[in-house]
């Protein structure tokens, strides 16, 4: 009878146990199948990277807090990783899935990202990081609502969809790496995408209704523009943050970067124009996709709604317009603007400054001169196993040097709990953009010309947007500020793809020397290793 109870009392608090962890922090679970398959995205048949047999892949819908367990079986014939733009993976770089941290899954076999959305709401994306896979796609939105209890600073909408643009060549994505691989460059893209087509992408509408649209740039190299004929468009979140309500007729999302607006159907019901246009280009790219009202008597008519071009004046003044909704809540029920970023003194200023050049006789790319060339093993688990010679911390400078462009594998280290500034430079004449891994950031500078310390003085400290990939317009500079709060190997990049490819990428190894789990996660039990870390052990299961 003892014994009995005495198990029926450790089933029921394992019970207890388990039911207040899936409560808290659900699950949800995936297992995705990567192939290669036919595509036809501008009519001409390609090589595409399918998921479950979808281009682009499929959505994941997540809520704040919740576990996801993606079983990925890699049936390419090259190795593949995938990584997920905006989720910080707080306290577990090693699933970030570039190869600064996590080993490639080889061909024919298979593994499971295990990551929490901690703490996060918003709009992201997740792509293939390796090689050009980028350019065959592969890549699928990720939303992440918020729980029940939070409030949201707008309605429900009637209907909630993604919306992945982005440029797009009509040549497979191995001619174009074998391109970059004998150091030319590549061409003006062949087109623009909405949602996987060059033409025909619909969004399906009912009169007088509100939706969302999460609308992120996937593509490979440029800004683009989006609009809808007759229709405004609401900003109310941007990668994580709810924004001032701002209303525009057309907005800039450069490359890497997400966007929420609400759209409300308040015309008369027939088919209107989606319209994606590149910016900054010399020749202008345009695609066009419809939204249909129900009911509609008709197809679209009337000339294709003009926008901005090359104006980057315009673009500079919609930024700026873009900030935090300082009374909304955001994963959690205190206000975002309840933490007084403007208020606390930054203890180091980092200056990173974009180059071009060549080196052997091969285009390459820069940060502070230096061309990051991958090592021969993922530097997270070279960190974790003590393996030495596999990089060298400060192996770029965090101010820029003026020399020519060298090859190395860029590390730069930062201390675990400290506030930094970081000014990217930009001396040329293209508008970049460039995303930070594992955290978001205030955008509290944008401007023409040299920064200077008295550049400072025109910072927004009060509502500056918070989020994770900013663009640097051309002979430019953009200042952030970052509070270093999550430990782990960082991959900071440029998103103009050829230029990350060819080197314009560094890592930020964000260190403490505590051990504690509540500063950081320990090697996953089933962790891949590869190079210099094969055969070791990950931990006991």
């Amino acid at each position: 009878m003892a014994a009995n109870a005495s198990f029926a009392t450790t089933l029921t608090i394992l019970f207890s146990l388990l039911f207040a962890v899936t409560a808290e922090d659900p699950y949800i679970f995936f297992n995705w199948n990567v192939t290669y398959g036919d595509i036809y995205p501008l009519g001409v048949r390609q090589q595409g990277i399918l998921i479950d047999g979808k281009f682009p892949g499929p959505d994941i819908h997540s809520v704040t807090n919740d576990n996801l367990v993606i079983n990925i079986f890699n049936n390419l014939d090259e190795p593949f990783l995938l990584s997920w733009n905006g989720v910080q993976q707080r306290r577990n770089s090693y699933v970030d899935g570039v190869y600064g941290t996590t080993c490639p899954i080889p061909p024919g076999k298979n593994y499971t990202y295990m990551l929490q959305v901690k703490d996060q709401i918003g709009s992201f994306y997740y792509f293939p990081s390796l090689a050009f896979h980028k350019a065959a796609g592969g890549f699928g939105g990720i939303r992440i609502l918020s729980r029940p209890r939070i409030p949201v600073p707008f309605p429900d909408p009637a209907g909630d969809y993604t919306v992945l643009i982005g440029d797009w060549y009509k040549s497979n994505h191995t001619d174009l790496k074998a391109k970059l691989d004998s150091g030319r460059k590549l061409p003006l893209p062949d087109g623009i995408l909405i949602n996987g087509r060059g033409t025909g992408a619909t969004l399906n509408v009912e009169q007088g209704k509100t939706y969302r649209l999460r609308i992120s740039n996937v593509g490979l190299q440029h800004s683009l523009n989006f609009r809808i004929q007759n229709h405004k468009m609401k900003v109310v979140e941007v990668e994580g943050t709810h924004t001032l309500q701002t209303t525009f007729s057309s907005l800039d999302v450069h490359v890497g970067q997400s966007y929420s607006v609400l759209v409300t159907a308040d015309q008369p019901a027939q088919d209107y124009y989606v319209v994606v246009s590149s910016r900054f280009t010399s020749t202008v790219l345009t695609t066009t996709g419809v939204l249909r009202y129900s009911g509609s008597s008709g197809g679209v008519s009337g000339p294709i709604p003009g926008g901005p071009t090359i104006q980057i004046d315009w673009s500079l003044n919609q930024a700026r317009a873009i900030r935090t909704n300082l009374t909304a809540s955001g994963p959690r029920p205190n206000p975002q603007g309840s933490y007084h970023y403007g208020m606390i003194n930054t203890t180091r200023t980092i200056r990173l400054a974009s180059s071009a050049g060549q080196v052997n006789g091969k285009q390459r790319y820069a940060v502070n001169s230096v061309s990051f060339k991958p090592a021969d093993t993922p530097l997270k688990l070279a960190d974790y196993f003590k393996i030495d010679g596999v990089y060298r911390v400060g192996s770029v400078q965090s101010q820029p040097t003026g020399g020519g462009i060298y090859l190395d594998t860029s590390v730069l280290q930062a201390d675990y709990r400290t506030f930094v500034e970081i000014v990217f430079e930009n001396p040329e004449n293209i508008v970049q953009t460039w995303h930070l891994d594992g955290y978001s950031f205030w955008v509290v500078g944008m401007d023409g010309g040299k920064w200077s310390p008295d550049s400072r003085n025109e910072y927004n400290l009060r509502d500056a947007l918070a989020r994770c990939t900013v663009q640097v317009y051309p002979s430019s500079w953009t200042a952030i500020y970052i509070a270093l709060d999550n430990v782990g190997m960082w991959n900071l990049r440029s998103e103009f793809w050829a230029r990350q490819y060819l080197g314009q990428q560094l890592y930020l190894r964000v260190y403490t020397t505590s051990t504690s789990l509540r500063d950081e996660f320990p090697i996953p039990k089933n962790a891949l290793l590869c190079g210099r870390a094969s055969g070791r052990s990950t931990r006991p299961l």
